[in-house]
């Protein structure tokens, strides 16, 4: 995909930084990671520091330091995690700062005004983003949706199907409403966002008239916020299907390997999460046998890398210019130590070890796709496969 701050492949994984940073990291160590696109969040930056100072800096690119392109969220993924201090109605939604507790006014014209000052390559239509199911029966951390269905039940009942038909409806109009606001599509690329939850004909209702709207791509909102992975699994199949072929589909929050290669076979082409970068934080490592914490005991006289052969700069410090004493990698004795320390090293060597392995994935997935070889695949990244539906036809 071509962008005014450069190309990035497909199927790509985009980093989260969402407030102008990827936690942690310098640009160019995010860059080293083999990153191409990263993302940043409307809402946040709208509070902090103010779409206007981007703007006076040069836009998000020059703020930020990152010289590739950049996909701005619009916020309205902030109007479902939040929906217990939120009021959404048919105009947008009217949000309580996190910052200072002020009341904040956002609609479909103020989402794509803030994300055109901000400058990114790639944005995001303002949707409205209900449960994906039923949050009065539904998964277990979605405590603030059900505190909001329990509010929304007192003023006068909450109905599920009635909710996704209203979110739907919404969605398509503040689409076309996004669409018109639009004030420089000659240099970002303006993507629909597809609703309707867990039910496959409430994302047919969706697809088809979010699709109806000429734009550079589509997106999948509103999975994995919960669901399993069969669930999230099936919905994107049915979903992405209906989306046009010659423009990217982005599956939005996406996520754990084995989600990342059932989409991509689904036929996706654009992923985001936060999984790699905030599980490092707290001391989880992805490895592609699983994932390695830190806090405990075991790796407490480990004297091995994170990851046999693995290329990152915490694996393969020499291999990144890194002077380490003959150019060893970072132990998981170590890791351990500056986790239980409070030590902000240990933070950073995960990120760039998991946003490493991420993007590994990626880079073997786009070669399975040029070559066509989904056994070779399976047989370097058994447990991703292993958990995709049909995943016989690729082993």
């Amino acid at each position: 995909m071509t962008t005014p701050h450069g190309a990035f492949d497909t199927p790509a994984f985009m980093a989260v930084g969402t407030k102008g940073t990827v936690k942690g990291l310098l640009p160019a160590q995010v860059a080293a990671t083999r990153t191409q696109v990263v993302l940043n969040n409307t809402y946040h930056l709208m509070l902090r520091p103010g779409e206007e100072t981007i703007a006076k800096a040069g836009g998000a690119h020059r703020f930020m330091g990152w010289p590739g392109p950049i996909l701005t969220d619009s916020g309205g993924y902030q109007a479902y995690s939040m929906a217990d201090i939120n009021d959404v109605d048919d105009e947008g939604v009217t949000f309580k700062s996190i910052v200072n507790g002020s009341r904040i006014r956002l609609t479909p014209e103020r989402s794509i005004g803030v994300q055109n000052a901000i400058g990114a390559d790639i944005i995001m239509a303002f949707d409205d983003c209900p449960p994906s199911m039923d949050p009065s029966v539904g998964p277990t951390n979605q405590t603030r949706i059900r505190i909001a269905a329990i509010r929304d039940s007192i003023k006068g009942g909450y109905d599920h199907a009635a909710r996704l038909r209203t979110a739907n409806e919404r969605t398509v109009r503040w689409l076309e409403r996004c669409k018109k606001a639009h004030a420089r599509a000659d240099a970002q690329a303006l993507f629909g966002i597809v609703q309707g939850g867990t039910d496959l004909e409430a994302r047919t209702w969706s697809a088809e008239r979010v699709a109806a709207v000429d734009l550079p791509g589509y997106a999948i909102g509103g999975v994995a916020v919960g669901e399993l992975h069969d669930d999230i699994a099936g919905v994107t199949r049915h979903t992405a299907a209906l989306l046009p072929e010659d423009k990217p589909r982005y599956l939005m929050g996406v996520g754990y390997e084995r989600d990342i290669v059932a989409a991509v076979l689904a036929g996706v082409d654009m992923f985001d999460c936060v999984l790699p970068t905030r599980n490092a934080r707290n001391g989880q490592a992805f490895v592609r046998e699983g994932t390695l914490r830190f806090r405990n005991a075991r790796h407490e006289r480990d004297f091995g890398p994170i990851e046999v052969g693995c290329g990152c700069a915490a694996c393969d410090p020499a291999g990144h210019g890194w002077a380490t004493p003959d150019g060893q990698p970072f132990c998981r004795a170590y890791l351990r130590h500056l986790f239980m320390s409070g030590e902000m090293l240990g933070p950073m060597l995960l990120t760039l070890h998991n946003l490493w392995h991420f993007q590994t994935l990626m880079l073997d997935i786009r070669c399975a796709i040029a070559e066509d070889d989904w056994p070779g695949f399976a047989q370097k990244w058994p447990r991703a496969a292993a958990a995709v539906p049909g995943q016989d036809a690729i082993a």
